[in-house]
C-alpha cells in the first residue's frame, strides 16, 4: 500500500480528491492507497443520502459563513475543520475476501483502525460502535463510511482529536437515524476529542496498513473536474 499526506486549498477539492483516488484507481489498477487530510475551515458534510435541511442547521450555518458540502459516500452528516484528521483508504475488493461484501468490509476495516488507535492509548479500551464508528466509554471519536465500485473500494473518515465539539450542536440537528449506542444524546454528550498528536494517529494507521511506500502521483484533472461539475454546486450538495 502507498500512502501519502495531501491536504488540497478547499473543502470541495479534498473531497473531490477521495472520488478522483477511487476513480482512478478502479479505471487502471494500481496500488492500494491511504491518504491524510487536514482542513484549517470548518464545513458541514452531509452523507450521500442526507437531507439537508433535516440534518443540518442552515440558519446557524449561514450565519457563521459554514459551507455545506456533500459526498460520495453514504453515513451521517458530519462538522469537519481545525482539529480534524481526515483519510480515506482505497482498497481492491478481492473475491472471497473480507471486503467482498459491504457489512464484512466495515467490520474488517474497522477492527484495524480500532487496534491501531488502541496502541495510542493504553488502558483505554476502544470499541467499533454501530456500523462505522469507534468510541471509547461510548463516546464517540471517528466516524466514517464507504463507496464501493467493481475491483475498488473507498473507506473514509475522521478522527476527532482536538476540535470545537461544541460547534457541533450549532450546526447540526440531531441525526435522522442513529445507532442504539447513542442513546438519543446530544451531541456535545456523544462526542469526545482523543486528544491525541496527529503525527502519532497517521504513524499508527500506516503501521496498521503496512502502507510504507509513498504516493508520488495523484489524478489532479480528475480532482478539478469534479470540484467544477459536482463539488461547488448546489445541484450536488443540495441536492437532497
Amino acid at each position: 500500500m502507498k500512502h501519502f499526506d495531501l491536504t488540497l486549498s478547499s473543502p470541495a477539492e479534498n473531497l473531490a480528491c477521495d472520488e478522483a483516488l477511487l476513480d482512478w484507481r478502479e479505471e487502471i489498477g494500481g496500488e492500494e492507497v491511504l491518504r491524510f487530510w487536514e482542513s484549517p475551515e470548518t464545513f458541514v458534510v452531509v452523507g450521500y443520502a442526507n437531507k439537508v435541511a433535516t440534518e443540518v442547521n442552515v440558519t446557524a450555518c449561514e450565519e457563521m459563513k459554514i459551507s455545506i458540502f456533500r459526498r460520495c459516500s453514504g453515513g451521517g452528516t458530519v462538522l469537519q475543520g481545525a482539529g480534524c484528521l481526515n483519510y480515506a483508504l482505497i482498497l481492491r475488493i478481492r473475491e472471497k475476501s473480507p471486503l467482498a461484501g459491504i457489512s464484512s468490509a466495515n467490520q474488517f476495516i474497522m477492527e484495524r483502525n480500532r487496534a491501531a488507535i488502541e496502541t495510542l492509548l493504553p488502558g483505554f479500551k476502544i470499541s467499533t460502535s454501530g456500523h462505522t464508528d469507534l468510541a471509547t466509554d461510548g463516546l464517540k471519536f471517528s466516524g466514517n463510511s464507504q463507496r464501493r465500485r467493481k475491483n475498488f473500494l473507498l473507506f473514509h473518515g475522521t478522527f476527532l482529536l482536538d476540535f470545537d465539539l461544541n460547534l457541533v450542536g450549532e450546526c447540526l440537528r440531531m441525526p435522522s437515524k442513529q445507532p442504539n449506542y447513542r442513546s438519543d444524546r446530544s451531541h456535545g454528550e456523544f462526542l469526545t476529542n482523543l486528544n491525541l498528536r496527529t503525527d502519532k494517529v497517521k504513524a499508527a494507521l500506516k503501521k496498521s496498513w503496512n502502507a510504507i511506500h509513498e504516493l508520488k502521483d495523484f489524478p489532479k484533472s480528475e480532482i478539478q473536474n469534479l470540484v467544477a461539475k459536482k463539488y461547488t454546486t448546489d445541484g450536488w450538495n443540495l441536492k437532497f
